[in-house]
């Protein structure tokens, strides 16, 4: 009995609160602790960007301005801080995974899986009826961190949500939706401490529950929970079927049953260090943003649903979780290996035919997929082209935060067994080797891409576009720029990479102005068939100076439909190709959202951090 009771106490390892996780990284030396008086207002993003940009541990502000409250932020700042803090449960969980996607395999080893019953039942939410921590305090919203994070943000907001909802249709945690959507503060016309700001993508889970609502005009009624056991954060973000509530795979990955209570009908997570209740009545929309956001550009002030709050709970000595998003890699990129870790075997074996795929990080996650697929479908001709491929893209761009994608190459990997997608050079080695422009280009255009992105020149409007290569290699890729003159209005060429060419092309103006220029590259075709990929973009320099700097220009800056161009460009039977290079404009348009820019004056606050017996010391 003793030992059992032993083995129970190793197994349900996982943390209960935020605090919990912070004294265990400190005790590890993962963790830091800011003594020094920091002000919400840009400086504790600041702290944390420059941190974070070193590699740095997880940060404990104990001493904000005018605020009562700790904060923490960059808990999960690396992979390795991540898996740390999941270490009990992450083997676990993949094996859930394994056993989903081959059930059989539980039969065939019963002895290898006998723990999988145990983590099951930490999956289950369990319903506190007594003692509930985070109940033990009310305040108001303009008492919380009012952390605003870049120079022109809209105003002060919650980074780090777990924003929970239930399908008014069928109410309880287990039909409830977890997500992960920006809650702003303050700012705009919002009505302080009585009203809050709600931005959620269109296919989001939380979208379907307030749909429902609306359609029999009820409020929909949100709990927003910040902090408790980090499995509560990370369950948040991770990309569950629909209908499958997020709630039970936090208990799992956390090793502990999520609790749960309800107060004045909204759920409460009763392990959380804050709990913001409200309700959002149909069509009471008020203006959101602007907001430093995940692509490196603001995203712009436009209407989203608008929260009355109703009341504001924490627990005693509660810690506000935060995180700074601005152009990648950032702390969200962490999150995402996490979970690309977590499941990743699990994405090819629900999409039959895929071998692997990366959702590329530094150009923004949704704008750029590479994938490698099979391709079978050739048995009987002579030719390998891309078929199955096709197939296998048209399931990609219909999966969940996939369908965000708006460029995705994909490849047949029986024509380099030994290729990753996460080796991004050598992915575009082998695509621009082989690509026939001619024939492997596919459009998708007039339609919806991920709300943050403004290459397209509507909120969720924009184009996709696959590339899809198989059979031999038809090119050697250039690697030494050859001697010719550019026409007018391009200058500057630079090489990327073998194949790829960076050329100023001044400031843009139209399309119709930016057709007429590239007509004038047709007769250096022959100048330029090493290079099967142009970027036209502002500085050159800054492009080809390393890979994530081209990564991050070419693909958050261009929308397809609109910006793609090519040598000896046709159209035939509504197919669109070209016979020489693909030219991609990447300049910045009028319509495109500003870039983020840091403040200089607070970086040298920063700065001063550093100094011999201040915080930051040897950090930064």
């Amino acid at each position: 009995m003793k030992n059992t009771r032993a083995y129970l106490k190793l197994f349900f390892m996982g943390y209960k609160s935020t605090q919990e996780c912070i004294n265990d990284l400190e005790k590890h030396g993962h963790l830091i602790r800011i003594k020094e008086e920091v002000s919400s207002e840009l400086e504790m993003a600041a702290i944390h960007l420059r941190v974070f940009e070193n590699n740095g541990p997880a940060l404990l502000f104990e001493n904000i301005k005018n605020c009562k409250f700790k904060a923490a932020s960059n808990l999960y700042g690396t992979l390795a801080r991540s898996k740390f803090i999941f270490r009990d449960s992450i083997e676990k969980i993949k094996t859930l995974i394994d056993l989903k996607n081959n059930p059989i395999e539980a039969l065939k080893h019963p002895f290898k899986y006998a723990n999988i019953g145990l983590t099951a039942f930490s999956a289950i939410p369990k319903k506190l009826n007594f003692y509930n921590p985070v109940l033990e305090n009310q305040t108001t919203i303009s008492n919380l961190p009012q952390i605003k994070c870049w120079p022109n943000d809209g105003g002060a907001f919650i980074t780090l949500p777990i924003v929970y909802t239930e399908d008014i249709e069928k109410p309880g945690v287990m039909n409830s939706n977890l997500g992960m959507y920006r809650i702003q503060l303050s700012g705009n016309n919002y009505i302080p401490d009585k009203e809050i700001g709600l931005h959620y993508q269109l296919h989001r889970g939380i979208g379907i529950h307030q749909t429902k609502s609306n359609a029999i005009n009820k409020p929909l009624k949100v709990s927003i929970f910040v902090g408790g056991p980090p499995a509560l954060t990370l369950g948040a973000v991770m990309p569950l079927p629909e209908g499958m509530s997020e709630l039970t795979f936090a208990g799992a990955l956390g090793n502990r049953r999520i609790r749960y209570a309800y107060r004045d009908g909204f759920c409460i997570a009763s392990d959380a260090d804050f709990v913001i209740t409200g309700e959002v009545f149909p069509n009471e929309n008020k203006p959101e943003g602007p907001f430093g956001d995940h692509l490196g550009y603001y995203s712009l002030k436009h209407e989203f649903p608008m929260m009355r709050v109703h009341k504001v709970y924490h627990r005693n000595n509660a810690i506000w979780p935060f995180t700074v998003v601005g152009r990648p890699p950032q702390e969200d990129s962490s999150f995402g290996a996490l979970i690309h870790d977590i499941t990743g075997a699990a994405i090819s074996k629900e999409i039959p035919g895929l071998i692997n795929i990366n959702a590329v990080d530094a150009a923004g996650v949704h704008p750029l997929l590479l994938a490698i697929g099979k391709e079978r479908y050739t048995p009987f001709q002579n030719e390998r082209k891309p078929q199955e491929i096709l197939t296998i893209a048209n399931h990609i761009l219909g999966s969940g935060q996939l369908s965000l994608a708006k460029y995705l190459f994909i490849i047949a990997g029986e024509d380099n067994p030994n290729l990753k997608s996460s080796d991004v050079v050598d992915y575009f080695q082998h695509v621009l080797e082989r690509v026939d422009w001619s024939k492997d280009l596919h459009f998708h255009t007039k339609t919806t891409i991920d709300t943050l992105d403004y290459s397209g020149k509507d909120l969720n409007s924009g184009s996709k576009l696959v590339v899809a290569a198989a059979g031999n290699k038809l090119r050697e890729l250039g690697t030494n720029l050859l001697e010719f003159n550019l026409p007018d209005n391009f200058r500057n060429p630079r090489i990327v990479m073998p194949g790829i060419l960076a050329i100023e092309g001044g400031n843009y103006i139209d399309s119709n102005s930016t057709e007429l220029n590239i007509l004038q590259l047709n007769k250096h075709d022959s100048d330029l068939k090493s290079f099967p990929l142009i970027i036209i973009c502002d500085n050159s320099e800054f492009v080809a100076k390393n890979l994530n700097n081209f990564l991050w220009v070419t693909f958050t800056r261009s929308n397809p439909s609109n910006d793609i161009y090519g040598i000896n460009s046709f159209i035939e039977f509504k197919h669109w190709g070209c016979k020489g290079s693909l030219i991609i404009d990447a300049r910045i348009k009028p319509h495109h959202a500003p870039p983020l820019i840091k403040d200089s004056k607070i970086e040298k606050k920063v700065d001063s951090l550093a100094e011999v017996g201040k915080s930051l010391h040897g950090i930064i």
